[in-house]
């Protein structure tokens, strides 16, 4: 509105007052902040409320203040740290370089984590401690941070908790293709906290597509039970999609929900929005269909527990390019098809189950290597805690086939969900990745000179004009550079109902429908395909149908939000790791260099 309540939330070291909306209900989008042109310099403080009249400028907006209301306060994330007899906060947020004395400590002691108000004018903001949190060293605390600081809804209103008991209890309802006769397995992390997808494969028996395949993705059906416009729908919104740390999950539905009702259990009759392929010899998608399904999961694998399987068979035989990542069954040095695979009574003989996965992974994984999506082998870090909390070790996640496997068949069934809605002409929420800019070209360029690695600026620029770079490096020392920096190039993927092609896949189509437990934008997907097949009665509201941009934009943010909050968990984890080994030397890789800290 153009006059509005507004409080105050800073006042920078140039004396500039920045204030943002006392009430924003936008769900997802941060307020704004509104830089407040005072009348008299230095006459308004932190916390204070102003009613102001506002105005947009430039790319931002400028309020202009009315009249000064009852104060109120700003919150602080930090800890407590005394000097001379005196306690000051020390905020979290390396972007807060000042300190703020404490006028209320609330029983905390010094080196205690703490939430605090802000509250005065400058120099005498004061700080009122609200909630202690703890030991800010404690392993269990450096995601508490992260919650805290990025404001992540941690906690679910009792409407929420209420209506997803009631919503658990839904019966599975009458018309559903009946899939529990087929040995679908879901493989997941060894730590798995929710099992959003399930996956069967058999040799195709139909003459028009000989030595192909039929395969089943299974996922949650997660729109069954989250209604639009529900309190648990809300709440979902309002997150974005889980966000994971080392010792906790704060996920985007209740646990009730993400992991008991919808994820897919061994032995487990569960709802599923079924996705069943048939894929050509070759890898090609043929044809695709979708239907509300039960399924029976018939086992719940660790990755490496499914890779065990397949490389104890004999003989394991490797996929050409496997590498290192274990073995991989081939039709091609066994035999033309494996024969059907028979139903599994509870885990019963999982090779049988699992080696026209594999084989049928094989084509898919061909089709990729046609196309020359995006290469670059950077495992993301590992923290691994014992029961009390304590850093055992961080290391770098072991990359097997079997993550490949699973990688290629969500593909498949993500690119099948954008073309059947595309097919219908329904709203897609399309997954982007948009070609690199010119600037980070030139940047790379520049950067690559310093190897003398040649980069043209002016050839038509694919994903495998950057495998092609590092292929021409092989093994060189600075290889984990050069890839670093390549990614660094790309630009951010993001949500949008436009379609631009996802560059990093090498794919002209392509949308997120195999996650729905931990991703709103797979769950709107999962909405518009119920609504275009005719699936069932709830589907995608007509106000998200027109307003998919603005609800891509939102939960795009909060995703960017919640990789921020992984990121510095993971970076704080790794810190305190290191503070207990000062003295030892290591092997290390300089990443950066900055002309100041």
């Amino acid at each position: 509105p153009k006059v509005t309540v507004l409080r105050i939330a800073d006042v920078d070291d140039g004396g500039n007052v920045w204030a943002v909306p006392e009430r924003w209900e936008a769900e997802g989008v941060p307020p704004p902040r509104l830089r407040v042109r005072e009348r008299k310099r230095g006459a308004l403080g932190v916390g204070e409320r102003i009613l102001a009249r506002t105005e947009e400028a430039g790319n931002g907006w400028i309020a202009h203040p009315m009249k000064v209301l009852a104060p109120a306060s700003e919150q602080v994330l930090g800890v407590l740290r005394e000097e001379a007899g005196r306690l000051w906060l020390t905020g979290v947020d390396k972007r807060e370089r000042r300190e703020f004395a404490v006028a209320d400590a609330g029983g905390a002691a010094p080196g205690d984590l703490v939430l605090a108000e802000l509250a005065g004018k400058p120099p005498k903001i004061a700080a009122r401690v609200v909630q202690k949190l703890g030991d800010p060293f404690a392993a269990r605390s450096f995601s508490l941070i992260a919650i805290h600081k990025l404001g992540i809804p941690d906690v679910f209103s009792q409407e929420a908790l209420d209506e997803a008991e009631r919503v658990s209890k839904l019966p599975l309802g009458e018309g559903r293709e009946d899939l529990r006769d087929l040995p679908i397995v879901a493989i997941d992390p060894e730590d798995a906290r929710d099992h959003d997808d399930a996956v069967w494969a058999e040799a195709d028996d139909d003459p028009s597509n000989a030595g192909g395949w039929k395969a089943i993705v299974a996922i949650a059906d997660v729109s069954f039970y989250v209604r639009p416009k529900s309190e648990v729908d809300r709440e979902a919104r309002r997150r974005g999609n889980s966000v994971y740390f080392p010792d906790r999950v704060v996920p985007m539905l209740l646990e009730i929900l993400s992991a008991e009702v919808c994820s897919l259990k061994e032995g487990a009759d569960r709802a599923a929005l079924a996705c069943h392929l048939r894929i050509g010899k070759d890898g090609s998608l043929k044809s695709w269909r979708f239907t509300r399904a039960v399924v029976r999961i018939a086992a719940n694998l660790a990755y490496e527990e499914a890779q065990a399987i397949i490389d104890a068979s004999s003989p394991p035989v490797l996929r050409e390019g496997s590498g290192e990542g274990g073995a991989s069954f081939d039709p091609a040095k066994s035999q033309e098809a494996p024969p059907p695979t028979p139903p599994v009574d509870g885990r019963g003989d999982m090779l049988s189950v699992l080696q026209p996965l594999w084989a049928c992974w094989h084509a898919l994984a061909k089709a990729r290597d046609a196309r020359a999506p995006l290469d670059l082998d950077l495992p993301e870090r590992r923290v691994v805690l014992d029961e009390q909390g304590r850093i055992m070790s961080v290391s770098p996640r072991e990359r097997l086939d079997a993550h490949r496997l699973i990688e290629d068949y969500m593909i498949a069934a993500n690119v099948a969900a954008a073309k059947a809605l595309e097919a219908k002409k329904a709203p897609v929420m399309y997954r982007i990745h948009e070609p690199p800019s010119r600037e980070k070209l030139a940047a790379l360029k520049e950067y690559l000179e310093t190897f003398d690695v040649p980069f043209a600026l002016g050839q038509v620029v694919r994903p495998a004009t950057f495998n092609h770079i590092i292929e021409r490096i092989g093994d060189a020392d600075f290889r984990p550079q050069v890839m670093e920096q390549i990614l660094r190039t790309q630009t951010q993927a993001y949500y949008a109902p436009g379609n631009h092609g996802h560059f990093g896949l090498s794919l002209g189509s392509y949308a997120h429908f195999t996650s729905p437990i931990r991703r709103y934008a797979d769950l709107l997907v999962h909405r518009s395909l119920v609504s275009a097949y005719g699936l069932g009665e709830v589907g995608l509201p007509a106000d998200d149908a027109a307003n998919m941009e603005s609800v891509g934009e939102i939960i795009s943010r909060l995703e960017r939000r919640a990789m921020e909050a992984e990121r510095d968990t993971t970076d704080r984890y790794v810190a305190a790791f290191l503070s207990e080994r000062v003295g030892q030397v290591m092997d290390v890789r300089i990443t950066g260099v900055t002309n100041f800290g």
